[in-house]
């Protein structure tokens, strides 16, 4: 194609891989992430850096894409189905910010253990001695039990710090326990949850796995027990969530991620104060965003390039991507 090919950002990504997509492309930012703008702005895009929820419908006016990365591992943002349908290649960051969220699932962990929600409440009252007393129901993590659910990557990088860096007993479940590797004992989800002193949830949003932490899960976890999801909010059914936090039939969450994002201001889950909530933030750090977004970068150069990317979600397309790529060349000539 004559002219340089057009890639709109959904959202900024680490300047340095942005001026290296830039000598390659015509950049753009999209102007705000609701379905409107981003149906209108996509329509003369070639390429897609996603990181907010894309509309199911945007392939259908979005006629020129035919390279389309999440700046991410998960891919539920995007309507893969829709994409392949179209002839849209999809491509993701698998792995990339692993360690991150590991290490942030694992800093909630202390933070839950050491009872810093309720040590904070108190002391931004004025209740010095009352926090300080608080420090009577904190425990280490060494000699506890952490269940994860998911072993991906983030999995099992939370199991390997847990296991030799904590010396924690760690359980692990995920569809195929025989491909747990040896970070983990392999567990069926209600024996993880019933023995579990912290549930971490790091699995993928899938057909499968939404809903899959509903009101009788819970009510299999000790009522000494923690959880925390890096996972996604849809994961967990967050009304009996919510009712179990309340009645104290678990100790305490930490939330990386909510069924609605942004979480409403009223939320019940803001006032509980064994609650730990961030805003979606458990895989950003400067290092780990520079990654993600030089992968991205990389990849939406290959594909932009007639070439299958390095972590292709739908491979299926590629011959219909391989058409599309060349209708769009004759037509651009």
């Amino acid at each position: 194609m004559s002219q340089r090919p057009i890639v709109l950002l959904t959202n900024p990504i680490d300047p340095v891989a942005e001026q290296r997509l830039a000598e390659r492309s015509e950049v753009r930012r999209a102007s705000a992430v609701d379905a409107d703008t981003l149906r209108r702005e996509s329509a003369s895009a070639d390429g897609l850096i996603v990181r907010a929820p894309l509309p199911d419908d945007i392939f259908a006016g979005a006629t020129r894409l035919r390279a389309v990365v999440r700046h991410g591992a998960g891919v539920d943002m995007i309507p893969i189905d829709r994409a392949t349908e179209a002839g849209v290649p999809v491509a993701n960051c698998p792995g990339v910010n692993a360690v991150t969220v590991a290490q942030f699932a694992i800093m909630q962990m202390l933070n839950l253990a050491r009872r810093l929600p309720k040590i904070t409440a108190r002391l931004k009252s004025g209740e010095w001695h009352e926090a300080r007393a608080l420090a009577d129901e904190a425990e280490d993590l060494t000699g506890k039990c952490v269940g994860i659910v998911g072993m991906g990557a983030i999995g099992t990088e939370i199991a390997r710090i847990a296991r030799d860096g904590l010396q924690m007993r760690v359980l692990g479940h995920r569809r195929r326990l025989a491909e747990i590797g040896p970070e983990a004992e392999p567990a069926a989800l209600d024996v993880l949850l019933s023995q579990s002193d912290f549930v971490v949830l790091a699995c993928p949003l899938t057909d499968e796995t939404r809903g899959l932490i509903d009101a009788q899960r819970l009510s299999s976890m000790k009522a000494s027990a923690f959880l925390v999801n890096v996972s996604r909010g849809a994961v967990v059914d967050q009304r009996a969530l919510t009712a179990s936090l309340r009645e104290r039939r678990i100790a305490g969450a930490a939330l990386d991620v909510f069924e609605t994002q942004p979480l409403p201001l009223g939320s019940e889950l803001l006032a509980l104060d064994s609650v730990i909530a961030t805003p979606h933030l458990a895989g950003i750090t400067k290092q780990s965003m520079r990654r993600m977004s030089e992968l991205a970068v990389d990849q939406i150069l290959q594909m932009l390039d007639g070439q299958p990317p390095s972590h292709l979600v739908n491979p299926e397309v590629l011959p219909a991507a391989s058409e599309r790529r060349a209708r769009l060349l004759r037509l651009s000539n």
